[in-house]
């Protein structure tokens, strides 16, 4: 009977760990989306680097991919300016050191001086790398 209680503590705190801790890393996760799309509104490419994996690689509802380089290289001097991000309907599943993201990205901006409305399907691929979140992967679909 000693030996059936004890299991049943320690299996009830080893649950309680593994939930805080994936509530934890869901909250890093909301947070590194929202940062990214944040320096994306203000072209920081400075949090842009911090946020991003060196292997990167950002693929566009166009089917365009870009290394993480080039994906910096177009937020700060592209012809598109955006005026805000909203990721919308946003889910994340987190296993260990690695994360998916999935969200409707709506975006204001203008491209090229016009006017221009944004609302694309995102799967994002995320690594925990050292303690943080990096986006590795991103694709974007039409929707």
């Amino acid at each position: 009977m000693k030996k059936r209680n004890l299991f049943s503590i320690l299996l009830t705190f080893c649950t309680l760990i593994v939930f805080a801790q994936s509530n934890n890393d869901q909250q890093q996760l909301d947070t590194a989306v929202k940062e990214l799309y944040r320096a994306m509104v203000d072209k920081d490419g400075k949090i842009l680097d911090n946020l991003t994996a060196k292997d990167l690689t950002y693929g566009h509802s166009s089917g365009k991919i870009e290394d993480k380089t080039q994906y910096i290289d177009a937020v700060l001097n592209g012809s598109f300016e955006f005026s805000s991000i909203v990721p919308d309907e946003q889910t994340i599943y987190s296993s260990g050191k690695t994360a998916i993201v999935r969200h409707i990205f709506v975006a204001e901006g203008t491209d090229n001086g016009e006017p221009a409305d944004v609302r694309i399907g995102i799967m994002m691929t995320y690594q925990k790398q050292n303690g943080k979140w990096k986006l590795l992967a991103r694709q974007a679909y039409k929707l």
